[in-house]
């Protein structure tokens, strides 16, 4: 089998883990699946020296970044790292002349901010770390910037959100070039909890809302994530918190950014997707175990969250028998 050629492109300041957790993906299909064929990854920098990432690693490429010409069989890999100033003209000059040119487009974290100086992200739909979201949306116009997936596709460019998002991503692409089992046995090697798909929110219901500052309420919040299956009215929770329903529904929002009703939607949604992933569990055990009652409300909340059915995820993010 031929190997498929990775390219990723390194500086100093890059963020680490944006390198590393890719490239970790892509040499992992060669020893998981070798009868698949693998992926060569070479790495790149300007001038070709050594690069000291953000967190003081360093890394020594394998070329020089000005030599490199990507070509339709490579997939063109651009990490993020800490933009406080301008960015490096070596980089952005040669993305506008070579990038085009590669089969895949992909950054992670805030390299789509290095796509998006380079016009390559013009006209697309495009995504980075939440931090540098709105910087993208208000330096770059005309790219489509949605703040909330841990990645997008559009068309042969993917674009991810920060740090371990960049391992999603590069499943999905494993996934694309060699099936959903070598990517289920990569992602198992690799000790990854989850494998998420793409239009999965940044952030978990726990971190995408505030904690509470009062310990009745924080105290409620962990109640829902230990219990997706009990009575999460406002009136149950309220009663837990001491307070009135209609006080506790304004404190709630007040304090953590989100009404009740949303954060009991977002908290049930991630366990079903959990037991979704891991267990054999049926559909309707499911939808009890997670406080919906029936299957058709299950897929009613998945459908509005995640765009697909609880059947569709299954099949695809599964984890299959032993």
């Amino acid at each position: 089998m031929p190997l498929r050629d990775v390219l990723v492109v390194v500086y100093d300041g890059v963020q680490s883990l944006d390198v590393t957790g890719p490239v970790e993906v892509f040499d992992g299909a060669g020893r998981c699946r070798p009868d698949d064929g693998g992926y060569a990854v070479r790495t790149v920098s300007p001038g070709g020296g050594p690069v000291r990432t953000g967190s003081g690693l360093h890394l020594l490429p394998d070329g020089d970044l000005e030599s490199a010409r990507p070509g339709p069989g490579t997939t063109l890999l651009v990490p993020g790292g800490r933009f406080t100033g301008d960015f490096e003209p070596r980089i952005t000059d040669w993305l506008r002349a070579y990038g085009g040119r590669a089969g895949r487009l992909v950054s992670v974290c805030t390299g789509g901010l290095l796509l998006a100086e380079a016009g390559l992200l013009d006209g697309r739909r495009a995504t980075t770390h939440w931090a540098a979201s709105e910087r993208m949306a208000r330096d770059y116009p005309r790219v489509e910037v949605d703040p909330d997936p841990i990645y997008v596709r559009d068309g042969p460019v993917a674009t991810s959100a920060g740090v371990t998002a960049g391992i999603d991503l590069a499943l999905a692409l494993v996934e694309e070039d060699l099936g959903r089992d070598a990517a289920l046995l990569i992602a198992r090697h690799l000790v990854v909890f989850l494998r998420r798909p793409g239009n999965q929110a940044q952030f978990s219901a726990q971190l995408a809302a505030q904690t509470a500052r009062r310990e009745p309420l924080r105290e409620v919040q962990r109640w829902i994530s230990e219990h997706p299956g009990g009575d999460l009215s406002v009136e149950a929770l309220a009663a837990r918190a001491a307070l009135s329903p209609r006080h506790f529904a304004r404190a709630f929002q007040a304090e953590t950014g989100v009404t009740p009703g949303r954060y009991v939607e977002r908290v049930r949604v991630e366990h079903a997707r959990r037991l979704l992933e891991e267990s054999g569990e049926g559909v309707a055990r499911i939808s009890r175990a997670c406080g919906y009652g029936t299957p058709e409300a299950l897929r009613r909340a998945f459908v509005k969250t995640l765009g697909q059915s609880p059947a569709e995820y299954r099949r695809r993010f599964g984890t299959p028998p032993a």
